[in-house]
C-alpha cells in the first residue's frame, strides 16, 4: 500500500515501547488523569518499585488549575491522589514539585532520584501519546544513560489513527512537531558550545 504523505509525522510523533522491569516510573505533570492510571497500573503488574510523578503548574498559566476543585496547588500532588486512589502506597511514590514544562520536568526528576540515591538503569516514561517524542527527547537528554521505554497514554480523543481526521487535533500534533524543532534549538546550540570549550 501506498504510504501517506503524512505517515512520517505519525511515526515521529506517536512512539510507543512495550513496558519492561525498570527502576521507576516517570509521569511529566498535568492536569489530566489518564498518565497517573496508567503508572499504577504499570506499578501494581511489578513494573518498577518507585512512581515519580512531577509538575508545580504549566508555566503558561502561571498556576494549577485543580479539575477537581479540591484546591491542590500542584501537578504532582494532582497524579500523587490519584496514584494513591489507584493503590500505589505513598511510600513508593517520589515528589517533584517545581517543574513548570516538560524539559524541567526532565530535569528535576533526574535530581529527585539523585537527591534518593536511587540510580536508574531504565525507566518508564508515561506521557501523553502526541507528546511521547519530545518527552523522549527532553528525558533522554536528561538520562542519557538510562533505557528509557515511552509508554503512553491516549487524552484528548488524539491517537495515531485519528490525528489528521480533525482540525484541532492537527494543530495539537503539528505543534508538537514544531516544538520538536523550536525547543531543541538551543540545547543542541549549548552542547556544541560545550564541545568547543572541552576541546580549548
Amino acid at each position: 500500500m501506498r504510504e501517506r504523505f503524512f505517515d512520517c509525522i505519525t511515526d515521529f510523533i506517536f512512539v510507543e515501547d512495550k513496558p519492561e522491569r525498570a527502576d521507576v516510573i516517570l509521569v511529566p505533570g498535568g492536569n489530566y488523569p489518564e498518565s497517573a492510571r496508567r503508572a499504577a497500573a504499570l506499578f501494581a503488574r511489578g513494573y518498577a518499585p518507585w512512581v515519580l510523578p512531577s509538575g508545580r503548574y504549566s508555566k503558561p498559566e502561571g498556576r494549577f488549575q485543580d479539575p477537581d476543585g479540591k484546591g491542590r496547588r500542584a501537578e504532582w500532588e494532582y497524579l500523587r491522589d490519584i496514584l494513591t486512589e489507584e493503590g500505589v502506597p505513598e511510600s513508593a511514590i517520589l515528589k517533584e514539585d517545581r517543574a513548570t514544562f516538560t524539559w524541567e520536568n526532565a530535569i528535576y526528576s533526574r535530581q529527585v532520584l539523585e537527591d534518593n540515591h536511587i540510580e536508574a538503569k531504565s525507566a518508564i516514561v508515561v506521557c501523553q501519546a502526541f507528546h511521547a517524542r519530545r518527552c523522549r527527547m527532553y528525558y533522554q537528554e536528561q538520562f542519557p544513560d538510562t533505557r528509557l521505554l515511552i509508554c503512553p497514554v491516549e487524552t484528548k480523543g488524539i491517537t495515531r489513527d485519528n490525528w489528521f481526521m480533525d482540525e484541532k487535533k492537527i494543530d495539537v500534533v503539528l505543534s508538537e512537531m514544531a516544538r520538536c524543532g523550536s525547543q531543541f534549538t538551543q540545547i543542541m546550540k549549548d552542547r556544541l558550545d560545550n564541545r568547543r570549550d572541552r576541546s580549548c
